[in-house]
């Protein structure tokens, strides 16, 4: 397979303002390097200043300015890449004094996503939320792009001023307003598609955490462990946002019951707003689970950090009410291998790159669902005998009966759907 991913590369400035007592400031300048890294700019230099609050203007001091300005000038490079986002009017300003491209931490994600994305709906997800980005700050981008010489897509060739913004605007509008709809029939069949899925009365178990976790190895050592084909596996590389498509495989563990694994996109501190909205509905099959695994890189120094972030976005997407193992990955870089796993409450650390802890990660899944389940007869009348799809599709249904007063039901369901169904338990 040939990677999509940018191989020419740049080089690039990158710069970060602290702000008080930023203890994670280091670790995130870091990952601002490995964000560029990833795509496409080699890092020239890196330049840091502490401020009570940014610069309205231009974010940074002047002084720091004109030092960045020399450091342009000197190492050549061909963009300056800001840590925090920056306001339209920071960008237009930047633009204007360093005359070279201006990116910000937003920017650099979104043009990684753009470069990631295979499918479809990830494609017109990634541009929906790139144009949402670009629509208040596009007398910025448009001197941004006079410094690159052009670029692709609807803002390409164009000219100057105040008129042609106002038609950049209304091409942007256009274009956002075919995709929303676009998107929202890959919805609706994004919802047929979870129905049937939910129809087949499996379990569903997620693989959320932060971007570059593990957690597409992870899927894929359990599709090897447990018999599936070869070409069930999915890309995996130690790079950040690998995966932006959401994959789904059927897990059949060895004396435990089947279950479905779903990855998608990994999280990261500061991801914009407009890409989570994007891609909401791709994220909306974890709100969906019966079961999350948090996969945690535990030897990443910010760890800590990172489950916050992730905790954090969970909470975003409504799903903070699910039961979560953690799933403390590349622990052989911390434990000696034969050592491994190691089995904490409802913590797990093991290897998936090395297969270490697999089979032991099914048995606690295994162990999670069943705790989770219980064995319920039911009593529903006939005028809510809608009722007996949400079971099916959230359970199991042993028995079922058809009485004077309704259908009687033994189920198996998860403890989180009783609010859905409480009036009807037979005691």
């Amino acid at each position: 397979m040939t990677d999509n991913y940018i191989e020419e590369v740049k080089t690039a400035l990158l710069c970060g303002v602290a702000r008080g007592r930023d203890r994670d400031f280091e670790s995130r300048m870091e990952e601002l390097r490995g964000l560029a890294e990833a795509c496409g700019y080699s890092c020239a230099d890196i330049v840091t200043q502490k401020l009570d609050s940014f610069d309205n203007a231009t974010y940074i001091g002047s002084g720091k300015l004109a030092e960045i300005r020399e450091l342009v000038s000197e190492t050549e490079a061909e963009a300056v890449i800001f840590l925090n986002s920056l306001s339209p009017s920071q960008l237009s300003n930047l633009t204007d004094q360093l005359e070279v491209r201006v990116l910000d931490k937003t920017d650099l994600i979104l043009e990684i996503f753009g470069e990631r994305a295979r499918s479809a709906e990830a494609k017109m997800q990634v541009e929906y939320a790139r144009l949402g980005y670009m629509l208040p700050r596009l007398r910025g981008l448009r001197k941004n792009l006079s410094r690159q010489g052009g670029t692709g897509g609807s803002m390409s060739n164009k000219g100057s001023g105040e008129k042609q913004i106002e038609l950049d605007r209304r091409v942007i509008e256009k274009r956002m307003s075919e995709l929303r709809k676009r998107l929202e029939q890959l919805e609706s069949g994004r919802k047929t598609q979870r129905k049937r899925r939910e129809g087949s009365g499996l379990p569903l178990v997620s693989l959320a955490g932060y971007t570059n976790a593990g957690k597409s190895t992870l899927l894929n050592r359990m599709v090897e462990y447990f018999g599936s084909e070869e070409d069930k596996r999915v890309e995996e590389k130690d790079m950040l946002f690998v995966t932006l498509d959401t994959a789904t495989r059927r897990i059949s563990p060895r004396m435990h019951r089947d279950f479905l694994l779903s990855d998608t996109v990994g999280f990261i501190d500061d991801l914009p707003h407009d890409l989570i909205k994007a891609f909401r509905s791709t994220l909306s099959e974890i709100a969906g689970s019966d079961l999350i695994l948090e996969v945690v890189d535990c030897s990443d120094e910010e760890h800590l950090r990172h489950m916050e972030v992730t905790g954090a976005t969970l909470r975003e997407l409504e799903a903070s009410d699910i039961p979560v193992i953690y799933v403390m990955n590349k622990a052989d870089r911390l434990y000696p291998l034969e050592e491994l796993p190691i089995i904490n409450g409802d913590r797990i650390y093991m290897s998936a790159r090395e297969g270490t802890g697999i089979e032991e990660l099914c048995d606690m899944i295994s162990s999670r669902l069943e705790e989770d389940t219980l064995r319920l007869s039911l009593l529903i009348p006939y005028q809510d005998a809608g009722k007996e799809f949400l079971i099916s599709a959230k359970g199991e249904i042993l028995e079922k009966e058809y009485t004077d007063k309704g259908i009687e039901l033994l189920c198996l369901i998860g403890r989180r759907y009783i609010k859905d169904i409480k009036e009807y338990i037979r005691l």
